[in-house]
């Protein structure tokens, strides 16, 4: 027999460590009456209900209840009676002693190992544990909702930031986002609103916020000329809702800062060829030191001496990079239409990678070098084994974590019918004819274009090469948050809190890890649904837009209804024209599957996709601008592409026969597929 002493309380209640019910996972659940704690079990009274934040440990919402009734002690055992009309309505615990409560909770938590069902008593100031016992009826967690187009109105793109994050974040890869993006973008946040933002877990930038910067600097064609290469053409009539803020108050918030990073800018961009030097090796020995930390501890100083301090000059690098050569691209670009027309114009800017110069071209022309027995396999690795589709998701692996890439690369290049040698050199004879075009009508200006156009090659290349190492840096990352899985015993959870989380769990705080099954939850909701559209003008619930069977995958206009049409067209990002079976796939592992000759016919393309273009004739994408992957890639290749067509993969479908107009950005299907694929289904 047990025998326990009855703890004499004035108030008690019950806590319990997660939300029972699937509410949030990062908070507790408090529940106090007046006096023992039976009333609130047997469910006599209704409790005051208090949510403590699992971190900062304080009250993140109260609900005090009129609590009538409450267990007292008496000689005979326990009995029920009034509470004090002055306590009725009163809150029986403070804020401070709700946060001591929340403490324990958490400590009887780590104990076991789970969320607990905690009963306590309050006697004479001091609480007292009564029991604790396992949560039995948790509901499945409510998941966390990212969505930064909520109580706004402005135009969101994801071309450009889709190419290079396509897919779905980590909390853990949009902190390291965040991060960048502030380190490099001048005016990260006008009149409240993010120039960049989360909208069900993919990256968009905000035109309304950069418009209107531009705007209020007089910049406001040349930003229009640099945005449709950059972000692509918008729809015929749609235009980019300015912020309501003066110009004034602009120059006020962002003129200061405007001037400190050109001063940083100019410094760095002196300091580019040696930092692109030594930037493989550095970042090559922190890897290996990363993985090699022994304890929490030694990872925390290493991340907060070395690491951390580096991520932050590789993103000021490639601000500096960018800057490069100003906006000579939009005046090149403008004087060649000008002079001899897109076609023409789209010639005279290639060229930039034929020796493998453009860090884009560099997997396929170095893959082509290993089959040759011109390099071997560690030469290939240690270049281009960090690049590939995901390589800015942290949690997912690098291409040289797999051991059979390079191999399955090598049997695929195999069924080319042209190389992209071949390619390259029926490219350079098309360039050589069209500077003689230029020369034979207008030949006092070739010298001056000629110059600016190596000009702008030269800081193309530069910033290709620069963002190589930004993606070497990801790598670094995610190494980062493995070992720290490993050394606190969280694992791959870590994906799912922000980098200062992350730090906290290395220093014995684990009360973050609450938040990652709501976390986990709304990364698996928004994985399951369809990529967004590339324009959203407004709030969009992207669970909502899927779900509608009418929802354009181009546009969502919270302000415009009008149904897409069947019609594709897009971007002329690489001129010609080709007929042919179009493939349209997902990812660039379902690509492995285009045949010689086929048209693809994808969302958006980066750099892991890139060994693929020997074997296609043409590419159209729904994502991306004239300054795109695939843009750049065909026109170099002299493969035709249209681009930032929104809703090429919904239209075409594997089997049907299309003709691809690069020069005119239409998509004309000439026959459509009987029968759906067996590869498409």
């Amino acid at each position: 027999m047990v025998v326990q002493e009855l703890v004499a309380a004035d108030a008690a209640g019950v806590m319990f460590t997660v939300d029972p019910l699937g509410g949030r996972a990062d908070r507790l659940v408090v529940n106090a009456a007046w006096g023992l704690g039976e009333a609130v079990v047997s469910g006599l009274v209704t409790p005051d209900t208090l949510l403590v934040d699992r971190t900062s440990l304080a009250v993140v919402e109260e609900r005090i209840a009129a609590k009538e009734v409450m267990t007292v002690p008496t000689a005979e055992g326990t009995a029920e009676q009034p509470v004090p009309a002055d306590l009725r309505e009163a809150p029986v615990l403070s804020a401070p002693e709700a946060g001591e409560l929340a403490r324990l909770g958490l400590a009887i938590e780590e104990l076991y190992g789970e969320p607990r069902d905690v009963e306590w008593a309050r006697e004479a100031g001091s609480f007292r544990i009564l029991q604790a016992r396992p949560i039995t009826t948790v509901a499945a967690p409510r998941p966390e909702v990212w969505n930064d187009s909520t109580g706004t109105d402005s135009l969101w793109t994801s071309a450009n930031l889709g190419e290079a994050v396509p897919d779905v974040m980590t909390p853990a890869t949009w902190s390291f986002v965040k991060a960048f993006m502030g380190d490099v973008m001048v005016g990260a946040s006008l009149e409240g609103r993010p120039m960049y933002g989360n909208i069900g877990g993919r990256f968009y930038m905000n035109l309304s916020v950069t418009a209107t910067l531009a705007a209020a600097f007089g910049q406001g064609r040349k930003f229009a000329q640099a945005n449709e290469l950059v972000f692509g053409r918008l729809p015929e009539g749609m235009g980019i809702p300015l912020l309501p803020a003066s110009k004034v108050r602009v120059w006020r918030d962002t003129i200061g800062e405007a001037v400190a990073v050109m001063s940083r800018i100019r410094t760095n961009g002196k300091q580019l060829p040696a930092f692109l030097e030594e930037a493989p090796a550095r970042c090559e020995g922190l890897r290996a030191r990363v993985a090699a930390a022994a304890t929490a501890q030694d990872l925390s100083a290493l991340w907060v001496a070395e690491v951390a301090p580096y991520f932050r000059r590789c993103c000021h690098m490639l601000q500096a990079a960018t800057r490069q050569g100003g906006d000579s691209l939009v005046k090149v670009r403008g004087t060649l239409e000008s002079l001899v027309g897109e076609q023409d114009a789209d010639l005279m800017t290639t060229g930039l990678g034929d020796e493998g110069q453009l860090a884009s071209m560099g997997p396929l022309l170095g893959l082509e070098r290993l089959a040759r027995g011109e390099i071997d396999r560690d030469t290939y690795t240690r270049t281009y084994g960090h690049r590939g589709p995901h390589e800015f998701e942290v949690s997912f692996p690098r291409p040289t974590e797999n051991a059979q890439w390079i191999d399955r690369q090598l049997a695929a290049l195999g069924t080319v019918e042209e190389d992209a040698g071949l390619r390259l050199a029926r490219q350079t004879k098309a360039r050589s004819a069209a500077w003689d075009r230029l020369a034979a009508e207008h030949p006092r200006r070739v010298a001056a274009i000629r110059g600016a156009v190596d000009t702008w090659a030269a800081s193309a290349r530069l910033r290709e090469a620069t963002r190589t190492e930004i993606a070497r840096i990801f790598w670094l990352l995610r190494t980062f948050v493995l070992r720290a899985g490993e050394v606190s015993g969280a694992g791959e959870d870590l994906f799912f809190l922000s980098r200062e989380e992350i730090l906290a769990v290395l220093g014995g705080n684990r009360a973050p890890l609450a938040a990652v099954p709501a976390r986990r939850a709304a990364y698996e909701g928004y994985r399951a649904l369809p990529t967004y559209p590339t324009l959203i003008r407004g709030e969009f619930d992207p669970a909502t837009w899927a779900a509608d069977p009418n929802r354009r995958a181009d546009l969502f206009d919270a302000h415009d209804t009008t149904p897409a049409t069947d019609t594709v067209a897009g971007s002329p990002a690489s001129g010609g024209v080709a007929e042919g079976i179009a493939r349209v796939v997902a990812t660039v592992e379902e690509g492995e599957v285009i045949q010689p000759g086929e048209i693809l016919v994808t969302t958006v393309t980066n750099i892991g996709w890139t060994p693929l273009f020997t074997r296609i004739s043409a590419i159209v994408t729904d994502v991306g601008a004239n300054l795109s992957h695939a843009s750049i890639v065909a026109r170099e290749l002299g493969i035709p592409a249209v681009v930032g067509c929104g809703n090429a993969t919904t239209r075409i479908r594997t089997g049907d026969r299309i003709r691809v107009d690069g020069g005119r950005g239409t998509v004309d299907v000439l026959e459509a597929a009987a029968t759906a694929s067996p590869e498409a289904a």
